[in-house]
């Protein structure tokens, strides 16, 4: 796929990822972009600064109906979405004992609204034969995030919604790539990380694993895979490495990532 002219949609567009995706696509001449945020103010002040047309809308992505919207106002200011790039994500740090509330929470922004803009979208773009969906999941869900279960979950499910959307539609016109990067500098890997308690384990393994890359740096390997028509986006090639010894010998997979579990519970001092 050609990005030039095309109308792009951005959720979790404020900062780290989406705000480096927002201006890629602007730099890669989009027609128009979409930053879409909760914050409605860091959506506006990231689509004032990026070069061409685009605006800042404020979305609550657990909201079917705000999705809806959202896409709907893309639509009307720019014409027929061509990406939808699904990026707002939240990680609690969450246990075993993570309450039914913190599971929905985690759950709606991570994989349910995936949903939301699918359901929207799909049916137009197979009646156009084209459209490309960007889902942002995490090499957690193509492994796993030591000392972050609702994380780990929703992320495996977020992977999962991207393969069968590609699988059930692909033939039809629809692209799909799925962006599983491990540590990247962006404000939720940072809080995590000056985090004392049990809550920031996750991140500092995150960190612990291996570089902390630039969002702009992701970005660009973003642009690489649409402009490929590939499925995986992994910025850190050794989770390809991961997932490959995960699939040959799991049962030695799990015995690794249970001594890194315990060399950061000895390093922290704190227990996932």
């Amino acid at each position: 796929m050609e990005l030039t002219g095309r109308t792009v949609v951005v959720t979790g567009g404020a900062s780290g990822i989406g705000k480096a995706l927002a201006e890629r696509f602007a730099m890669e001449a989009a027609q128009g972009v979409v930053v879409a945020d909760i914050d409605e103010a860091g959506a506006k002040a990231v689509a004032d600064d990026v070069a061409g047309a685009a605006i800042g809308v404020c979305c609550d992505v657990t909201d079917e109906a705000a999705v809806k919207a959202l896409i709907d106002q893309a639509e009307n200011e720019f014409g027929s979405v061509d990406i939808f790039c699904a990026n707002a994500g939240i990680g609690l740090g969450s246990r075993l004992d993570a309450s039914d509330e913190e599971w929905k929470q985690v759950m709606d922004v991570n994989l349910m609204a995936h949903i939301y803009a699918a359901r929207r979208l799909v049916p137009d773009w197979l009646a156009r034969g084209e459209g490309y969906f960007v889902s942002t999941a995490s090499a957690a869900g193509m492994l796993a995030q030591i000392g972050d279960v609702t994380y780990t979950v929703s992320k495996h499910g977020a992977v999962a919604f991207a393969e069968w959307l590609a699988i059930t539609y692909g033939a039809r016109g629809l692209r799909v790539s799925c962006l599983c990067p491990m540590g990247v500098n962006t404000p939720l890997v940072q809080r995590g990380l000056e985090m004392d308690g049990p809550e920031g384990l996750g991140a500092k393994i995150v960190a612990a694993s291996g570089e902390l890359l630039d969002p702009a740096d992701v970005a660009k390997d973003v642009m690489a895979a649409i402009k490929d028509e590939r499925f995986f986006v992994l910025p850190h090639p050794v989770v390809g490495e991961f997932y490959r010894r995960k699939g040959d010998d799991h049962d030695r997979w799990l015995n690794g990532m249970r001594r890194l579990q315990a060399r950061v519970e000895e390093a922290t001092g704190q227990q996932a």
